[in-house]
Parts: C-alpha cells; sequence; structure tokens
C-alpha cells in the first residue's frame, strides 16, 4: 500500500489496571500472561501482523519493564520488511509535565511524532481484548463508506450494555447516537427508541480508524478519553460509521472476564483459538523440553511445555510453562501460569517450592508465575466470598487469586 493510503496501528497500552489487579501489581495489561505461554498484547501485535500492518507504535506508562522486554525480544522486522515497532513511555515534557491522562491524551502526548509520519490512516487499538480480526477487512469497508471515523462494534446482550459504548445507527450504518457506558437504570428509555433489537445492542469495541487530518482535529477536543470524550463528540461533527463484527470478542479488563476467557480455552470448540494456522498468535520463542506427565487424570486441559506433573487429576485447567504438579493434586477451572524458572528445590523434595505440592486441592483459582502451593493446601473458597483481601491471596468475583512469587503454607484452607 503507497504512502497516500498507509494504515499505522497505535495500540494503547492501558492505564494502571485497577479491574485486573493484583495481576497487574507488577506489570501492565498487555504483559498479563494467556493461555498458557502468551500474553494479551501478543493478541494485538498478531492481528496487525496477519493483517500486513507492520508499522505499530505502542504507548505505554504503567508497570511496563517486562511489556517492553516482551516486545523488544519477540518482534523484529528485518530491513527488507520496511516495517518497525515503536514503544512509546509516557513522559515529561517542558510542555507537558504530567503523565498519560486517558487514551486520548496518550496519542494527544505523542501527536506531533504521529503528525509527522507519511500515514493517511491511524487505527487505534485497545490492550486487553481478546479477538481476531482482519483489519485489512475493517479498513477496506472504512474506505467504501468515505467515512471520517469508523468504529469497531458487536452486538452484545442488553444486559451488558452498561460496561460498553452503545450506538444507533441507520441502514447504512452511519452512527447517529453514541452513549458511553449508559446507566442500567436509564435502558427502559433506551429500549423505546430503537436502540435495541432481539434483546441486542450494537457496542463499540473501542478499536477506532480514523482519517489522519480528522484525528488532527479531533484530539483538540476537549476530554482525555477516546469512549467517553473524543468519539461522541466526533460522531456529531464527522461522517462516522459502523464496522459490524460478527466474531467472537471479549473485553478482558476485570479478573472474572479474564478467568472466564481463559478457561473456556479448554472446551472442545471454543470460540476463540490458538489453532489457526491462518492466523496464527505470535509469542516469544522458547526452548523447552516436552512436559512429563505421570499417572494423570487430565480432562479438557491445556499442558503447556516444560511441565512436570505427578499422579494427579486435573479438569478444565490451564498449565502454563514449568508448571510443576506434585502427588494427589485436584484442580479443576484453575489457570496456573507456571513459572519464569525451574526451582533448584524440584529434585531436592524441599517443599514449598515453586508449583503445587502434594494433596493440594483447587478450585477456581488463578496462580500467577512462580506461585509456590504448599502440601495439603485447599483453595476452593468454600463461603463463596465475592471480595476478600488475604495474606497469601485476594478474592475478587469469587475467584481466588494468587500474586506472582507468593509462598502458601502447608495446611493453608480458603
Amino acid at each position: 500500500m503507497n504512502n497516500r493510503l498507509r494504515l499505522d496501528a497505535i495500540i494503547l497500552g492501558g492505564g494502571s489496571g485497577v479491574r485486573l489487579w493484583p495481576l497487574t501489581q507488577k506489570r501492565a495489561k498487555p504483559a498479563v500472561q494467556i493461555g498458557g505461554k502468551h500474553r494479551l498484547i501478543d493478541i494485538h501485535m498478531s492481528n496487525c501482523i496477519n493483517s500486513d500492518i507492520k508499522y505499530i507504535h505502542i504507548l505505554t506508562q504503567f508497570n511496563t519493564a517486562s511489556l517492553h522486554r516482551h516486545i523488544f525480544q519477540t518482534y523484529k522486522f528485518d530491513v527488507f520488511s520496511r516495517g518497525h515497532i515503536e514503544l512509546l513511555a509516557a513522559q515529561q515534557t517542558l510542555e507537558n509535565s504530567t503523565w498519560f491522562q486517558g487514551t486520548a491524551d496518550a496519542v494527544r502526548s505523542y501527536w506531533e511524532r504521529f503528525m509527522d509520519l507519511p500515514v493517511s490512516h491511524f487505527i487505534i487499538l485497545a490492550g486487553d481484548h481478546l479477538y481476531k480480526m482482519n483489519y485489512r477487512d475493517f479498513f477496506k469497508a472504512h474506505l467504501d463508506t468515505n467515512a471520517d471515523l469508523t468504529i469497531a462494534a458487536k452486538l452484545m446482550p442488553v444486559e451488558r450494555a452498561h460496561q460498553f459504548g452503545i450506538m444507533k445507527c441507520d441502514e447504512s450504518n452511519r452512527i447517529l447516537e453514541f452513549i458511553e457506558k449508559p446507566e442500567a437504570k436509564n435502558l427502559s428509555k433506551i429500549l423505546k427508541s430503537g436502540w435495541i433489537f432481539d434483546n441486542q445492542v450494537l457496542v463499540s469495541m473501542g478499536i477506532y480508524i480514523f482519517k489522519k487530518e480528522i484525528l488532527d482535529e479531533a484530539l483538540r477536543m476537549e476530554g482525555d478519553d477516546f469512549g467517553g470524550d473524543i468519539v461522541p463528540e466526533s460522531i456529531k461533527k464527522y461522517i462516522t460509521s459502523v464496522y459490524r463484527f460478527e466474531d467472537y470478542w471479549e473485553d478482558i479488563g476485570t479478573i472474572g472476564s479474564f478467568f472466564n476467557a481463559n478457561i473456556a480455552l479448554t472446551k472442545p470448540n471454543p470460540e476463540f483459538t490458538f489453532y489457526d494456522v491462518q492466523n496464527p498468535i505470535y509469542t516469544y520463542p522458547r526452548f523447552l523440553p516436552g512436559s512429563r506427565v505421570a499417572d494423570t487424570e487430565i480432562k479438557q486441559s491445556f499442558i503447556s511445555e516444560g511441565c512436570v506433573v505427578g499422579k494427579s487429576k486435573i479438569k478444565d485447567s490451564i498449565l502454563g510453562m514449568r508448571s510443576i504438579v506434585g502427588d494427589g493434586v485436584f484442580m479443576e477451572k484453575v489457570y496456573q501460569m507456571g513459572a519464569d524458572f525451574y526451582d533448584s528445590d524440584l529434585e531436592r523434595n524441599i517443599y514449598p517450592r515453586i508449583g503445587i505440592s502434594d494433596d493440594a486441592l483447587l478450585r477456581n483459582v488463578i496462580l500467577d508465575k512462580n506461585v509456590s502451593v504448599g502440601k495439603n493446601v485447599v483453595l476452593e473458597n468454600r463461603k463463596n466470598i465475592q471480595h476478600e483481601d488475604g495474606d497469601f491471596y485476594f478474592i475478587r468475583e469469587g475467584i481466588i487469586v494468587v500474586p506472582k512469587g507468593m509462598k502458601i503454607p502447608d495446611n493453608t484452607i480458603i
């Protein structure tokens, strides 16, 4: 594609990730591990690469070390591919002494840089979504409608409308009205105004294509967020259209949605899959041995490379790289993220060691990386607590989350 029609990607690294805490305690949201071996940023990078978009700009701010390291190690274009990946961290300048105040403000902070690029359009991407999309199809739809701004959108159940920006469109997919995260008490009014059909509402996916000159004007508007400020005002002023996306997409910005999206990967025919030869999801290649599994009963689970699994029962679970599971362990709906290294105590029978020790019981649990679970530990949330902060764990939306590097002593019951 020539410079007159060049589409560059801007990936927003996200804020402090409060809703995904404690998984974001030591890392940015896009660096959170998904599916046992990938990171969230891999989804968006792979979508770009598979869509032949090779000029990618990533805006980051919070806990960026592991994210930056992963991108540098994983994604490199050679001199013949004519692409580049640019990491743009929040910075203080003589003109601006504050950090990013929102999604639009992040782009605005580097706009002088973006304005100088030989680009005709920008696609704006969030860093915490799970989906596969050919952005070229999206771009073609944008060009065909001659829109100034096109928003990717998907039909969602009306009971989830309060989580998203919702849109009203005409038959030609021109956007007529936009409401950002309507309050539940106002949905009855919307029901009467033609927004909802078959108990579904059209929601913004937080993915936008702007003409460069339009984005230049839009960023001069008041407000720091695309969804809450820039997009609603742009709809009033510019030609805006919708690109209807009908495949799987999920905003996994909360512990509940993150956990459910991961466990769903273990199903026989998941809506999202990493088993797609035509549209692979890339990540940093590791050189690990195959997993060693003893007399283990495994049902509908992911076992990543480099794992050592004893005589246990594993159901609807994901074992990340270098996961260690002892004997007599029962796991159901557990995401064990694995480890960054092999514990030197692995062969010396010293406890607690990184991994899950003998006779532990875990159900509805996320174990972050390098976690040590002692012998006879029970992590089950038998009291169905929805929110709690403990000494070794946190409960969010009923799910037990054990932070990175935590050691849970023998015989602990949660």
